[in-house]
């Protein structure tokens, strides 16, 4: 029952979907910001990365974990969540192990339209 959000409040959910929400904008704003620093396109690949993270994981207070998970593989949004946790991956390899500063600012551009994409999979008619 742990992965069930049905064991906590709607209130609770609401509360922790609201706190990973501002955290993965917080985040986002806090990498844009940094990328002017000397290192600052490590700082923002991994904080833009973490913004997303976070913001995909608020989601799960409101559905539950597994319910996500389920709802994130459907055949109808497959692809574009493989996509999007594809791109996930590959900023942070770029920034890290390749140490490539246009390859990495090229995948979080699309991170971004990968997740726009992956977005717009939970508004029916939308893509």
């Amino acid at each position: 029952k742990v992965l069930d959000a049905s064991t906590l409040s709607l209130g609770t959910r609401v509360r922790w979907f609201a706190i990973c929400f501002v955290a993965g904008i917080v985040c986002s704003i806090l990498g844009t910001a940094l990328l002017w620093l000397p290192k600052g396109i490590k700082l923002f690949a991994v904080f833009y990365t973490l913004g997303n993270i976070a913001a995909l994981a608020s989601t799960c207070f409101l559905m539950g974990p597994l319910k996500q998970l389920k709802a994130m593989f459907e055949p109808k949004r497959l692809i574009a969540t493989v996509v999007m946790l594809l791109f996930l991956v590959l900023t942070l390899c770029a920034v890290f192990w390749w140490n490539k500063k246009g390859l990495a600012m090229l995948f979080c551009i699309l991170q971004f339209l990968a997740m726009t994409w992956y977005s717009l999979s939970y508004i029916p008619f939308a893509r």
